[in-house]
């Protein structure tokens, strides 16, 4: 799982495998370790309805998604999941939840075997 975070958004990319155990399992999680017993949880877990939200605390954060909209997700076409959370004073936490597709050129030192086949292959875009 890749996390990407850009002043009030929040981007996560998920593998063919994570998005199975997500449907399958209801959540899949990732962690960044910083220091001998330091570490961060970040992860995305399915809820029974709702909006698309964020939580943040006891060194996690999680994204829940609603069930309808994460089955919506397993359609090929279905690319990604978005949401809107206020956190305040006017202010909104953009959130995306995108399917993790393969870059059309090599990069070194980069795994992409459990990725989505990226749909610019054909026609010869950019990663």
């Amino acid at each position: 799982m890749k996390l990407r975070i850009r002043g009030n958004s929040l981007r996560l990319r998920v593998s063919k495998t994570e998005l199975l155990q997500i449907a399958e399992q209801g959540s899949a999680e990732d962690s960044i370790r910083f220091a001998p017993g330091t570490e961060w949880r970040y992860g995305i877990e399915i809820k029974p309805s709702g909006d698309v939200a964020a939580q943040f605390g006891a060194n996690s954060l999680r994204v829940l998604l609603p069930k309808a909209r994460v089955e919506q997700w397993l359609d090929d076409q279905q690319v990604s999941i978005e949401g809107h959370q206020a956190v305040g004073e006017g202010k909104t936490l953009r959130i995306l939840v995108e399917k993790d597709y393969t870059c059309l050129a090599p990069r070194t030192g980069e795994d992409d075997s459990d990725l989505f086949v990226n749909p610019q292959r054909a026609k010869g875009g950019a990663c």
